[in-house]
């Protein structure tokens, strides 16, 4: 029996496939930069601080789920806002996969023995001042989770056929330094999923599904 198309086994195979055709200049071409070309030169002339995202997927039925933080109503940036977990990458991290799978541990206590990183999407260049790298990961089911209450205020899942469907990506707009500004959004029982995290998953959609 073939595998279902949203199942956790075939996201693995796929990003495997799209990683190896990353380039230095893929993140042009997708997401974000994509719908707003007129920001990548303004993006080019910053000094952006390392960071990762890990995108999770948990290995569960035919339909994989993907993790999702929010972030709490105090953080100085990005209050409130849908977020994969994250972070910045430290001295101390071998690479960015591993960046992410501890930012993911101190974030939601998600043990990072049961993360099994499977590729990168194209580095997103974000205005905020980071280059962030989405590590797309495959997670083991039967985790517990342990939020740190200074940086998350909840956790949820949305499955993975929901968000690699494009009628459920919207568009909304508004003004950056004078100028319009695109960008996803993607509402999901209650919950508004949109700039960055939505450029991300967008991105997953081009390089993996479309």
């Amino acid at each position: 029996m073939s595998l279902s198309l949203y199942s956790a086994a075939e996201f693995r195979k796929r990003a495997i496939a799209q990683t190896q055709t990353i380039t230095a200049d893929s993140w042009r071409d997708t997401g974000d930069a994509k719908l707003n070309p007129a920001t990548i030169p303004h993006v080019e002339e910053m000094k952006l601080k390392d960071a990762a995202v890990l995108v999770a997927a948990i290995d569960e039925g035919d339909d994989a789920r993907l993790i999702f933080t929010q972030r709490t109503a105090t953080l100085r940036k990005h209050s409130g806002q849908i977020a994969f977990p994250g972070g910045a990458v430290d001295d101390e991290d071998h690479d960015v996969e591993a960046a992410a799978a501890r930012e993911a541990e101190e974030e939601i206590g998600l043990d990072r023995r049961l993360v099994e990183p499977v590729g990168r999407l194209p580095d997103y260049m974000a205005l905020s001042g980071f280059r962030i790298t989405p590590v797309l990961a495959v997670v083991r089911p039967g985790f517990s989770l342990s939020l740190n209450p200074t940086e998350v205020a909840d956790v949820f899942e949305v499955p993975l056929s929901f968000l690699m469907d494009p009628a459920n990506h919207e568009m909304g707009s508004g003004v950056w330094l004078g100028s319009e500004r695109h960008y996803y959004r993607m509402p999901y029982e209650g919950r508004n999923i949109w700039g960055i995290t939505a450029g991300i998953i967008r991105v997953i959609y081009e390089r993996l599904y479309a």
